[in-house]
């Protein structure tokens, strides 16, 4: 079963990339980031035709997540789960799809470390774990894939002088996601590579993709069930090329069925 995730950047404008993509690439469970869509006007049977299933929690011109699946898809709750408070924002919904509890998420950037939205991010990411609790636990197979807006060390930004007192590299953030970890997911493509300078993010301004200067910020977090079937994981730059491309690449994983 192949999970990929992928923050397309506006469905709207990459509708025909992200079709093509799919009939090529053929992944089996995709969870999508910064949909920019209501519900209502979601492309669901656009995808249906390709042979997924859909489920989309949308807001219209900001945020939205969707999961899309070839392997079935149950039990959908879009927000978090549990009693605690609802995010105001359109940015997680899980669903089970192939016998894998999965969660598409897209973490608030955070803008600055001075910024409300910064306290915000660091809610969100503590709410995350409040949503685990809520709806698996750790000895479950649970993927949580998405733009988490965080590069997890040094080695996932090409100049770590970059994030010196800026958001997706402060302590406080990255601390979120050892707490993640701690909670029993591992992030399954360093997990399988451990080179630095592999990013799945640049920067449309000054050439940042051509000149290598990017940051590895999607991230494929997965219970140890799940890891310990992982064969193979990958970032497809080839979907960052091209004309009018997400600023993202798909990340992907592999696991033995």
């Amino acid at each position: 079963m192949r999970i990929v995730t992928w923050n397309v950047n506006s469905l709207r404008a990459r509708q025909e990339r992200v079709e093509a993509w799919l009939s090529e690439v053929r992944p089996d469970v995709v969870l999508m980031q910064e949909t920019k869509l209501a519900d209502d006007a979601f492309p669901t049977l656009a995808f249906e035709s390709l042979g997924y299933s859909c489920a989309h929690h949308g807001q219209g011109q900001w945020n939205g997540v969707a999961i899309l699946s070839r392997v079935g898809l149950d039990d959908v709750v879009a927000n978090f789960a549990g009693d605690g408070e609802p995010d105001p924002d359109a940015r997680i919904i899980t669903a089970t799809c192939g016998g894998v509890r999965v969660s598409s998420v897209y973490v608030p950037n955070g803008r600055s470390l001075d910024d409300d939205h910064y306290t915000y991010k660091l809610w969100w990411l503590g709410r995350l774990i409040e949503h685990l609790d809520a709806d698996t636990s750790p000895d479950q197979a649970v993927v949580v894939g998405g733009d988490y807006n965080i590069a997890p060390d040094d080695r996932d930004v090409h100049d770590p002088k970059v994030l010196v007192g800026a958001t997706h590299g402060s302590e406080p953030e990255r601390q979120r996601l050892v707490e993640l970890e701690h909670w029993g997911l591992t992030d399954v493509f360093r997990q399988m590579h451990s080179d630095d300078r592999m990013f799945s993010w640049w920067d449309y301004r000054g050439g940042d993709f051509h000149q290598g200067r990017g940051m590895r910020i999607d991230l494929l977090m997965c219970s140890a069930s799940v890891a310990e079937r992982a064969t193979w994981s990958a970032i497809d730059r080839n979907a960052r090329k091209g004309k009018s491309p997400s600023d993202h690449a798909p990340v992907m994983v592999d696991l033995d069925d």
